[in-house]
């Protein structure tokens, strides 16, 4: 099953040429989910080949404009185009009353239900619960009311070796033994197939972290823990520390923190400041101390694999 995470946007708060504002897609199977929706989010759509059709939940971090101002135009494009599927919405209070406001001043009437779901900001969240994976609310402490997300997949049943399985079987006992349950003799009671015989251990479950914008905050730690991915913004070098913190934001070196003391896998750096032209100093900063950073610059992809076997599992390639 796939899990594949584009970064849309890797830009902060004013526009710079090959920085688009915050946004990210992840893709879990066939499922697509939109991280924040910055100003053009749907040019970028196009520009990586990822139909907005299929997306059917937005999780929207909060008020600021460079991770919200291009929703109401992905909402007025969907519609244009079609869209019949419902959409849900989660964001913090006020949102559906902006996005609502500009419907009706605009006279424009969305021929697909969305829904729109208010998001608390002092406590952990279950927003989404599907049938393979969770999104929870990570609380974030930022000059507004901010959240991240965190998804995770659901444990998963071990495999069954078919190769050597008795062509006797029914389907109905093969279920069985993927099920783990043993296989007996109804009449005798004697075991007839141990499921143990024809099952691999099941396949890992993947996690990804997205740290909207905040500053240092090691109360989220714990909840953080042993990530396979975290995305955590970096607006600032450590030489602006100082700023960070007036700011609410985060240095390259606190995320490389961050990453270090919840033991993820990998660290992908995001929301940089435009006054930054070259980024590879915030990478040398970070790297320091969490070797496995990597920039998360518009366009780029990580692969999370599911393999047991695969070494490194988290894949990352940039555009």
């Amino acid at each position: 099953m796939d899990f594949e995470i584009t970064i849309l946007g890797s830009g902060s708060a004013t526009p710079m040429r090959g920085r688009n504002m915050s946004a990210q897609v992840v893709k879990i199977n066939s499922e697509y989910l939109l991280i924040d929706c910055g100003e053009g989010t749907q040019y970028q759509l196009l520009k990586y080949r990822i139909p907005h059709s299929k997306i059917n939940y937005i999780c929207i971090s909060h008020l600021h404009g460079d991770h919200f101002f291009g929703l109401i135009a992905l909402l007025s494009t969907m519609n244009m185009l079609g869209r019949k599927n419902p959409l849900q919405v989660f964001g913090p209070p006020g949102l559906d009353d902006i996005i609502t406001l500009q419907l009706r001043y605009s006279e424009t009437i969305l021929h697909f239900p969305v829904s729109f779901h208010v998001l608390l900001n002092d406590t952990v969240e279950c927003i989404i619960d599907h049938e393979k994976w969770t999104v929870h609310t990570i609380p974030l402490s930022h000059r507004i009311r901010c959240n991240g997300f965190l998804i995770r997949e659901k444990p998963k049943p071990k495999r069954l070796v078919r190769q050597g399985l008795p062509a006797s079987l029914s389907l109905a006992q093969i279920a069985l033994l993927k099920q783990g349950i043993d296989l007996v003799n109804e009449n005798t009671g004697d075991t007839l197939y141990l499921a143990n015989d024809y099952l691999l251990p099941a396949h890992r479950s993947r996690s990804y972290a997205y740290c909207s914008d905040t500053c240092y905050l090691p109360e989220r730690f714990e909840q953080l823990h042993q990530v396979d991915v975290l995305y955590h913004e970096s607006t600032f070098l450590e030489e602006m520390q100082i700023r960070a913190v007036e700011t609410f934001h985060t240095t390259a070196a606190e995320a490389a923190k961050t990453a270090l003391a919840t033991k993820c896998s990998t660290l992908i750096l995001g929301h940089f400041s435009s006054r930054y032209k070259e980024l590879s100093p915030f990478l040398l900063e970070a790297r320091a101390l969490f070797p496995t950073t990597f920039l998360g610059t518009d366009g780029t992809t990580i692969t999370i694999d599911e393999r047991l076997d695969q070494d490194p599992y988290v894949h990352v390639q940039a555009h």
